[in-house]
Parts: structure tokens; C-alpha cells; sequence
């Protein structure tokens, strides 16, 4: 199979729909100075008649970049055109589908979906039957006069994509549509979306997905853009060049799955033109519990000490966004080695996994005071005090310094985490006290 990692963007032929250039986000941070950078030097293009992903892990700015292309905000710098005229703002030629339903309670399965043709003055006959066929082309014919509360998930998601396709747009935004669906009715609604793009039916020149489900990207998207975090910028691109429908026991759909696993195990892997992120003074910790580490390294072990990363996530039914940090946390630790999309149990991995639970602690003891360093300054700030104690708010305040709000919150809470379970120190949360053990 042809290397599906390229360099530069694949061009459709076709006059550019939409264009995204040298776009830049920021954001400032309430009570500092600084401003955060969520998106950094986005450049992208898209034809008509492309269904382009875009895939990373989450803090990428995958969403904030989806709805900047909708004209919900503006960009700081950069510039975004549809059809070559600059986006300022909402624009008839897009139509979007959320993450969560965003339907109005108060109104009928039919006025759901006639509200964006309502918005847009379509004349009240045309209206109901756009409404109506797009009703029964999502599977809801017989639920016209039905309300949101009397449908399922995956039913009200479905209006969700009636409402969007009724308009017939130039460009459909999808933001993780399926991820608030269980996995059957996700996967049902998946195939079907599949089907309608496959058939040349579906109502929308071209798709801008945010996932990160690397299955679900491949499966429909012509082209993916991994993005990269802090802040979000694109390593690069694959084109899938796979002939739909598209079948996920074929060995060439589970090559381009493997190879997108693999660059997303190795932030450092160069893909395209890749920018790496600017580093923080404390090496960031992956959000991964330490029994999340043990269980992962005793299933490895147990198969013989390797695996592949897309079959572990299948088989623990498990998202990228939740292995991929207890993979990251097993190799920030010493614990395994990532190559290629393969998972390596060090021999050091292997004496954890294997140990019985008090050697276990002191095998992550060691290996957490020589590789995690914000642990250790935890330690060290704790031995520096007479009592040993110390105010978690006096940790969050240097956090802040390096981190949003919230991924400081993260960054002490895995810190706590690890120190805990290797018995560095202790934590009272309701005091909100750190003590040496």
C-alpha cells in the first residue's frame, strides 16, 4: 500500500470551498496578563466533495477550530473564506451538528427541523417538505409530531442531522457527533452517514469532522489533519485513498489505522511540517491513574509483554483519549517503550507488573522520583518544611504559571495520584493538606 503520511495538502481540482490560513486563537486568562494560545498557525483547504477529519487528543483545539469555521468566534489573527469571501460571522453556506443534541424541548421532531429554514425565510410549503424528506431520509418518518423527550439518544441525534441537512449546505460541520451515543446506536448511525456519502445522496458538498476516534476517521474522512497540543497546531496529514464502503477487517484499512496509532503515540514523529509545542518548565504528567498503569503492563505482560495499540484499545474497548495517556504514562515512567504503534514492556515494566504489591510500590517509588518531575518538587517543597506539610493551594499557584486553570487541577490531581500510590506523601482533601508519609 502507498504511504498514506504526506507532506502537503491533496487538491481536489476543484475551486477551494473553504480556506483557513495562518489561523491563530487565543484566549486571555482572567486575572493574568498572559494570553493562551489554543491554536497556532492553522492552515488548511478543503474542495467540494471532500469529508475531511480533524483528529487529536483532547486540548488539541479541535472544537474551537470548529467553531471559528462556523463564525461562532472570531479568529485573533489569520483568516478564514468560504466560497473566497472572508467568514465574519454565522453564514448560510454552513450547517452544524453538535456533540449534544441542542434540540428546543418545546418544539415537534418536524419544527426541530424546520427551524433552520424558518431562519433562513424559506416559504412555508418548501419548508415542510425539505423537513420531511430530510425526516425520512435519517429513519424518523412516523415521528413528525413527536417531541424530543419521547425519543431515544441516537433518535434525537438524528434530528439533529435532519436540521442540518435541511438546509442543504455547502459545508456541514460535525463536532464528535456519535460520542454522546452508547456504542451500538454510534455505530449505527455511523454506517449510515457512510452509506449516504458512499451513495453520492448526501445532502452537503462537503463534511468537516472533529473526532478522536481514530476508526471513525478513517472510515469516513478522504483526508485527516492530526493536530498537535499547547497549543493546538497541525503535524500533518493522511489521505486515506481507501475504496468505500469501507471495510474495517481489510488489511489496508487497519495499515492506515496502525499508521495514524502510531504518529499519535509519538508527539515527536514528524508528519507533514509539524511545530513542535513549546516545552513547560515541569514535563507535563499524563493524565493516567497508577492502576490504570499496573492493569495495563499486567494485560501486556500476560500477552507475551507487547502489543499493538489499536488492538489493545479494541480489546479493553477502550478510546484513544483514554489509552493513549496511560500508554504515554507507562513510557514517561520507564515502564514501556512505543514504536510504530507497538507497545514494548521494558524489563523494568515487567518487575512492576509482576511484583507483589509492596515491592510494586517501591518499583514505582523509584521510577517516579526519577522521571516524574512535578512529583518530585512535591517532595522536595514537603521535605523543606518542618512539619512536612504543605497547602495544595501552594502548588496550584505555581501550576498557574505554567497551566491553564483546569490542566493544573489535572496536573496535581495525577501528581497526587502517583505520589499516593507510591506512599510519598499523603493528601487530606478536606483540608487540602499535603503531608510526607
Amino acid at each position: 500500500m502507498a504511504d498514506t503520511l504526506t507532506t502537503e495538502t491533496q487538491r481536489t481540482g476543484a475551486a477551494a470551498l473553504l480556506t483557513i490560513d495562518q489561523l491563530c486563537k487565543s484566549f486571555s486568562v482572567p486575572g493574568k496578563s498572559i494570553a493562551l494560545s489554543v491554536l497556532e498557525n492553522i492552515t488548511i483547504s478543503m474542495g467540494e466533495g471532500e469529508f475531511v477529519a480533524l483528529l487529536g487528543r483532547s486540548g488539541s483545539g479541535k472544537s474551537t477550530l470548529l467553531r471559528t469555521v462556523a463564525g461562532l468566534i472570531p479568529p485573533t489573527t489569520g483568516k478564514i473564506e468560504l466560497w473566497s469571501e472572508a467568514v465574519t460571522g454565522p453564514s448560510q453556506h454552513v450547517a452544524m451538528v453538535f456533540q449534544s443534541f441542542a434540540l428546543l424541548p418545546w418544539l415537534t421532531v418536524q419544527e426541530n427541523v424546520e427551524l433552520g429554514l424558518r431562519a433562513r425565510d424559506v416559504p412555508l410549503a418548501q419548508r415542510r417538505d425539505r423537513a420531511l424528506a430530510t425526516i425520512d431520509m435519517v429513519g424518523l418518518d412516523g415521528f413528525e409530531t413527536a417531541y424530543p423527550k419521547e425519543l431515544s439518544g441516537g433518535m434525537q441525534q438524528r434530528v439533529g442531522f435532519a436540521r442540518a441537512f435541511a438546509v442543504h449546505p455547502d459545508l456541514l460541520l460535525m463536532d464528535e457527533p456519535f460520542s454522546a451515543l452508547d456504542v451500538l446506536t454510534a455505530e449505527n448511525l455511523r454506517g449510515e452517514i457512510a452509506r449516504l456519502w458512499s451513495d453520492g445522496t448526501f445532502p452537503a458538498k462537503s463534511v468537516l469532522m472533529v473526532t478522536h476516534n481514530i476508526e471513525e476517521a478513517v472510515l469516513l474522512a478522504d483526508r485527516i489533519f492530526i493536530l498537535g497540543t499547547n497549543p493546538g497546531h497541525i503535524r500533518g496529514e493522511v489521505v486515506t485513498n481507501l475504496p468505500r464502503p469501507r471495510d474495517r477487517t481489510r488489511p489496508d484499512f487497519k495499515a492506515v489505522v496502525g499508521q495514524i496509532y502510531a504518529a499519535m503515540l509519538n508527539p515527536e514523529m514528524e508528519i507533514g511540517t509539524l511545530t513542535p509545542p513549546e516545552i513547560a518548565r515541569y514535563v507535563p504528567l499524563p493524565h493516567a491513574r497508577a492502576g490504570g498503569i499496573s492493569g495495563l503492563l499486567e494485560v501486556l505482560v500476560e500477552e507475551g509483554g507487547e502489543g499493538d495499540a489499536a488492538g489493545l484499545a479494541h480489546s479493553l474497548r477502550l478510546e484513544v483519549d483514554d489509552l493513549l495517556p496511560i500508554l504515554d504514562a507507562a513510557a514517561q515512567l520507564g515502564f514501556a517503550e512505543l514504536h510504530d504503534g507497538r507497545v514494548l514492556v521494558t524489563d523494568a515494566g515487567r518487575e512492576f507488573a509482576r511484583a507483589d504489591t509492596l515491592t510494586s510500590k517501591e518499583i514505582f517509588r523509584a521510577h517516579v522520583l526519577e522521571h516524574a518531575p512535578l512529583v518530585q518538587t512535591v517532595v522536595e517543597v514537603l521535605r523543606s518544611r518542618p512539619r512536612g506539610v504543605m497547602r495544595r493551594d501552594f502548588m496550584l499557584d505555581i501550576l498557574d504559571e505554567h497551566y491553564p486553570e483546569e490542566e493544573a487541577e489535572r496536573q496535581f490531581a495525577t501528581a497526587v495520584d502517583w505520589g499516593r500510590y507510591a506512599e510519598l506523601f499523603e493528601y487530606e482533601a478536606d483540608d487540602g493538606l499535603l503531608r510526607l508519609t
